[in-house]
């Protein structure tokens, strides 16, 4: 496994720690395989009861490192991202997500497929997909309007709006709100607290409570793989990342 993906275990929880800081902790390949592979650990291990993922202790994720996105381009199939998105929302053990800093992209989308997530004051959320040219993904499409209303997701998926922890608290895609020294360990404990349950009775409790959508969210997720692997390779996209990479704005009056 990748050093850009730390693994420990405590009392029946496995930590899986983004350790890419000198980036922002931005996703490569090799860092969603290192996420898989954690993920599928925790699946396969009877003595793990509860997933932790988490970054260091300023930052979350910046999402995709774009660099190395674009030399994948998919994600679809076999791909890590893929594989990663194909993963979390069928895990049938709860995993639980502690945040600071940018949580960008996936970064946010993921936490949608999370059982409890907590946050520090400092955390600061965005889905950028539509100002890159793409659609949302990992089942945002559907996950958030159902949490949050289809008008305010509107706001966040289409302008793209960047939100604070106290309101994703107040959206309820954020447990609860703790200091920046605290909220690692408290997600940690509330963890713990979980894998101290009865395994089978929280594994059907996550399968109930997720039932009703659980079939909508495949195909959509399906959906929203195949038009974003579209849109990559549209003009639109490779304008919008033509000009992250200049550092300038995008122009889109051409398309």
């Amino acid at each position: 496994m990748t050093q850009q993906v730390l693994t420990e275990i405590q009392d029946g929880v496995i930590i899986i720690r983004l350790n890419r800081a000198d980036k922002k902790n931005a996703l490569t390949g090799e860092m969603y395989n290192g996420i898989s592979d954690a993920l599928d650990q925790l699946e396969r291990d009877n003595s793990l009861r509860v997933g932790l993922i988490t970054g260091t202790p300023d930052c979350f994720t910046a999402g995709n490192d774009l660099v190395d996105f674009m030399k994948g381009g998919s994600i679809t199939g076999n791909s890590p991202v893929g594989r990663f998105l194909a993963t979390i929302p069928v895990l049938t053990k709860p995993l639980v997500a502690a945040v600071n800093g940018p949580a960008v992209g996936v970064g946010t989308t993921m936490l949608l497929h999370c059982d409890l997530v907590y946050a520090a004051p400092g955390a600061k959320f965005q889905m950028p997909f539509i100002n890159l040219g793409l659609c949302p993904e990992a089942g945002s499409s559907l996950l958030l309007p159902q949490l949050v209303g289809y008008r305010r997701a509107t706001e966040l998926l289409m302008l793209c709006d960047a939100f604070t922890a106290d309101e994703a608290k107040d959206m309820g895609i954020v447990n609860a709100v703790l200091p920046a020294d605290q909220y690692q360990q408290h997600a940690l404990d509330q963890a713990k607290r979980l894998a101290r349950q009865p395994p089978s009775s929280i594994r059907a409790a996550k399968k109930l409570m997720r039932r009703a959508s659980q079939e909508a969210l495949k195909s959509v997720m399906a959906e929203e793989a195949r038009l974003f692997t579209e849109m990559l390779d549209g003009g639109e996209a490779k304008e919008a990342f033509a000009a992250f990479f200049e550092k300038r704005k995008p122009d889109f009056s051409k398309f």
